[in-house]
């Protein structure tokens, strides 16, 4: 199984975008790329605009080559849906489901995106909590899950993608995983490989609460501890904090006791962490400027 991330928060942008290979389908899970409107105060520099549309064209790349393509939720990180939507022709779509345990902006946000596509792609399917089979590949969808800690911002599935008795799990934006169903499709999936939405301590004490990352740490510490995985890439929300190795240092110590590599989806790449949203003030230190006067469309959650 080939696991190559394309769009991430390390990498400079608001995105989880991921393709994946086995022997039998290419998938392309969450074809979607953002940046935060506001941080410190400031738009967006112009160096995260261009990364924005550098990684918007690697995504239509590899997602124009997926057979399969998979939504977890409905929030523009995660999907886009004015532009690219050729993307979608003749593909196998799997989506969270757009009436059921959603809130009311990712419900209008689905049905406004579904009828967009509605003609293109050779079968639609609402997935969460099935399974499906590609030759020898699985792929298995979690019952739907709080984005976060509870449903104000919703709800979204995990992936489970297993070839060959290897597994490998993503599980969106759970923000941890600090709720136990969260962690328990995990933990009874058994994966090799995990990427994982990790805890959003850039919020800590503010829309985040040091319970709630406590129990993420607990999670991650259980997943480490009672499961296979060898590689586990820590990453999106907590990504947007310049101190994550301190908020989650027991994580990091006990993964290098096991032996498990806990690291972002840069180095899994062997490329730099260039948290550009979190630099924000200092890219606008180093390189001055003045309002763009070029459009681009910043998409929030």
């Amino acid at each position: 199984m080939e696991i190559l991330p394309i769009a991430f928060d390390s990498l400079g942008t608001r995105s989880m975008a991921c393709f994946v290979k086995t022997k039998d389908v290419k998938i392309f899970i969450d074809p979607g790329v953002s940046l935060a409107p506001l941080r410190y105060g400031l738009q967006p520099h112009s160096i995260e605009l261009k990364r924005l549309e550098e990684h918007w064209k690697e995504i239509v790349k590899f997602a124009s080559e997926s057979e399969i393509l998979i939504l977890t939720h409905y929030h523009y990180d995660h999907y886009n849906p004015w532009e690219n939507l050729e993307i979608y022709r003749d593909k196998t779509v799997f989506v969270k489901h757009p009436t059921e345990k959603i809130n009311f902006s990712q419900k209008q946000r689905a049905s406004f995106f579904l009828e967009k596509i509605k003609e293109l792609p050779k079968k639609l399917e609402y997935c969460d909590g099935k399974s499906f089979k590609f030759g020898k590949t699985k792929i298995e969808f979690s019952n739907s899950v709080f984005h976060g800690t509870n449903q104000r911002l919703g709800w979204v599935v995990e992936v489970l993608i297993e070839d060959e008795n290897y597994k490998f799990i993503f599980t969106s934006d759970v923000e941890g995983p600090a709720i136990e169903d969260q962690a328990n499709f995990i933990l009874k999936n058994k994966p090799d490989f995990l990427i994982v939405d990790g805890p959003m301590t850039y919020m800590l004490g503010y829309r985040y609460s040091d319970e709630s990352l406590q129990a993420s740490i607990e999670n991650l510490i259980k997943i480490i501890e009672k499961t296979p995985v060898k590689t586990i890439i820590l990453e999106h929300h907590l990504m947007r904090d310049l101190k994550y190795k301190e908020k989650i240092l027991p994580v990091l110590k006990v993964g290098e006791k096991n032996e498990v590599k806990v690291i972002s989806a840069a180095e899994f790449l062997g490329k730099p962490i260039e948290m550009l949203e979190a630099r924000r003030k200092e890219l606008y230190q180093k390189y001055p400027e003045v309002g763009s006067e070029k459009k681009l469309k910043i998409l929030e959650e």
